[in-house]
């Protein structure tokens, strides 16, 4: 098949490369000049592991192409695919449509045949009728086919979750549209993962509510290391206990500084907004982005109370400032506001992340140093402050951080390393959720 997708960033780039490596011929649209020029000359404008292999074999076999001719993608093409910002608006926390009616409106202008318009980004419920709208309004000539096929990607694992997802969901409404989505899915047929067809407000509202649930059991787990400290409780223990039944499952019960990223924080907001506006609040869902903002700036505070009180004057090591390990995201990190707090309460930053130091010079504070690893960083450190868990932290034993440090404070924000073997060693160890040995 020949597909178009308009957007060259995360969703866009990731999906166009799937399709193409199911053997589509795929012509991504990015009017970002910057960022065209870059995927152009090969290089990703994100990092996601396996990416760049998967778009240079695509190029090199012509089933994958880059471009800013709109009118040459969509000529030919069965499928549209829609996969363009939708930030939250400034303001009210709505989702900012800009850029996909304005995307929707350039499509309809080139369009010669019938074609499928699908919305990959995430948009609220509604999205769908309003771009049918534009499509009948400016191609009267043309039989209108629109969809809605949500991305269920997750950083760090997103060609994976692509290739061998869990579900498929599909919102149309025409046999045109389920017909040419069908035989573009064809190929998880055969592995066969569900594929769901739904209407198109279901499908919209179904992203929105993956997402606001997962946000939900992360603050909810959060919330019970809280009460884990207090009761002298481990949540490690509790989180296995729970997420071994079932009907709650394991996943996303890792309790921590609280979520970011490009999905949660938004989608959440989006979520309560759209169903205040429809007179069906969310109460759970607005309660879980209250609590997940005062966490992220609460967590500045647990290390300046592990600091005796003040980190004026004190060298402190941050080790990973992206959202979640596997990515360069930094959007809503955590680390923003522990970072942030710290350098205004007088703190000296250090600060290693092993692919978000480029992406992070722009939010964190200007006096922070960036280091080339994460025992650079901790170099001289009167406290060091665990972020994000990447894999590579796990390996820094306790003797190495005894030698690198000059303070013995360490707050293990993702609860990385064991506590009888820190105390042992002499650090004043702070993690979340577990009892003081």
């Amino acid at each position: 098949m020949r597909i178009a997708v308009v957007g060259g960033g995360y969703v866009g780039l990731v999906s166009a490369a799937c399709f193409a490596e199911f053997g589509n011929e795929v012509a991504v649209v990015e009017a970002d000049q910057p960022k065209l020029n870059a995927l152009l000359a090969g290089t990703l404008p994100i990092y996601e592991p396996g990416l760049d292999k998967l778009v240079d074999e695509n190029v090199a076999a012509g089933r994958l192409s880059f471009g800013n001719d709109l009118a040459k993608a969509v000529d030919g093409a069965e499928i549209v695919f829609i996969a363009v910002g939708t930030p939250s608006r400034r303001g009210d926390g709505h989702a900012d449509l800009t850029y996909v009616y304005a995307a929707v409106e350039a499509v309809a202008d080139v369009l010669k045949q019938p074609t499928v318009v699908v919305t990959k980004s995430t948009v609220p419920v509604g999205t769908g009728r309003k771009v049918a709208e534009i499509l009948a309004r400016k191609r009267p000539d043309l039989p209108v086919n629109v969809a809605s096929n949500p991305e269920f990607l997750r950083e760090g694992n997103a060609i994976g979750d692509f290739m061998r997802p869990d579900r498929v969901v599909i919102g149309c409404e025409t046999e045109f549209a389920r017909e040419a989505l069908r035989q573009l899915y064809r190929p998880l047929y055969l592995i066969e993962a569900p594929i769901v067809f739904t209407s198109i407000e279901t499908a919209e509202l179904t992203k929105y509510a993956a997402n606001a649930f997962l946000a939900m059991k992360v603050t909810f787990i959060n919330e019970m290391a809280d009460l884990c400290e207090r009761v002298g409780a481990n949540v490690q223990d509790v989180s296995r206990g729970i997420g071994l039944d079932g009907r709650i499952g394991r996943k996303f019960l890792h309790a921590g500084p609280g979520f970011g990223g490009s999905c949660f924080p938004k989608d959440t907001l989006a979520l309560a907004r759209i169903a205040q506006d429809a007179g069906a609040p969310t109460r759970l869902i607005e309660t879980v982005v209250a609590v997940n903002d005062a966490r992220k700036s609460n967590m500045a505070m647990r290390v300046i109370q592990a600091a005796g009180g003040s980190v004026r004057g004190k060298t402190v090591a941050l080790l990973g400032l992206t959202f979640k390990p596997e990515t360069d995201d930094m959007r809503d990190a955590p680390s923003i506001s522990i970072a942030s707090r710290l350098a205004g309460e007088g703190a000296i930053l250090r600060a290693f992340d092993p692919e978000g130091i480029e992406q992070a010079r722009p939010v964190l504070p200007k006096e922070t140093v960036y280091c080339s690893s994460a025992l650079d960083a901790a170099q001289g450190a009167d406290v060091l402050v665990l972020i994000t868990e990447w894999n590579e932290f796990r390996a820094i034993t306790p003797a190495q951080l005894t030698q690198a440090m000059a303070g013995r404070v360490v707050v293990d924000l993702r609860n990385v390393y064991e506590p009888a073997a820190m105390q042992a060693a002499g650090f004043a160890y702070h993690s979340v959720g577990r009892p003081i040995v």
